[in-house]
């Protein structure tokens, strides 16, 4: 992992489909690694929609949905040589990585949905509601600011 997209081999845009301002937001970091690198793997829940990304940026190089973390270091190493350490446990360094304003930190609190609107995806691509125990949700956010 490197700090610019100058340095960087290529780069992986992790995405969101669930509401309209985060798939624009997500269509916009696509357009920046593009202009920037060029090489760009998109996963993550708008990863779903492979049509709706490859509409706005056909020079995408693979697309995969959420929770493909195999099928993502398969296209990787597709297109950059595999290194000779072991990706699984060297890939973010140790102090982790922070891709948000130093004012700002997402945080996860839960996984899915229970509920079944005839408008929504959530369910189908996130499956059923799995929420984090509150103490591991507490720890993360003393240690995430």
């Amino acid at each position: 992992m490197v700090p610019s997209y100058d340095d960087a081999d290529m780069v992986i845009v992790n995405t969101c489909g669930f509401i309209d301002s985060a798939v624009q937001e997500s269509l916009e970091a696509i357009g920046e690694a593009l202009n920037e690198n060029g090489k760009v793997i998109v996963t993550g829940c708008l990863g779903a929609k492979e049509d709706q990304i490859r509409e706005v940026h056909p020079k995408v190089l693979e697309i995969t949905g959420p929770h493909s973390y195999e099928q993502v270091l398969e296209h990787v190493h597709h297109y950059v040589p595999k290194p000779k350490h072991n990706p699984f446990l060297s890939l973010v360094p140790e102090q982790g990585v922070k891709l948000t304003p130093r004012h700002y930190a997402y945080l996860k609190i839960s996984e899915g949905c229970n509920h079944r609107c005839t408008f929504c995806i959530i369910p189908s691509m996130r499956g059923d509601l799995v929420s984090r125990p509150i103490g591991e949700v507490l720890s993360e956010a003393k240690t995430s600011g």
